[in-house]
């Protein structure tokens, strides 16, 4: 059974991104700001890596959490993540 955990630690964030080859990236939006996302492994179309400095900065502004999930309901390592807005 996979379950999943909920965090705003900037340690545990990075530490959980880097040990899947994960980089910290945003979708650029029209306007202000962008939508944050991890990158894993190449460098994926629409996303611009950004600084972890940049990164956590939107992440405290924006007051969000980061919902993840270490491994599948198999035992593998698992990429799930999602942002979300606290209150949701």
């Amino acid at each position: 059974m996979s379950t999943s955990n909920t965090t705003q630690d900037h340690d545990t964030i990075r530490e959980w991104a880097e040990s899947r080859d994960g980089h910290p990236a945003m979708v650029e939006t029209k306007g202000e700001g962008g939508i944050l996302r991890i990158d894993f492994g190449e460098e994926e179309e629409g996303l611009t890596r950004i600084s972890w400095d940049e990164f956590f900065e939107i992440f405290d502004e924006n007051g969000l959490h980061f919902l993840y999930q270490d491994e599948t309901a198999g035992g593998d390592t698992s990429r799930f993540n999602k942002f979300v807005s606290e209150g949701k």
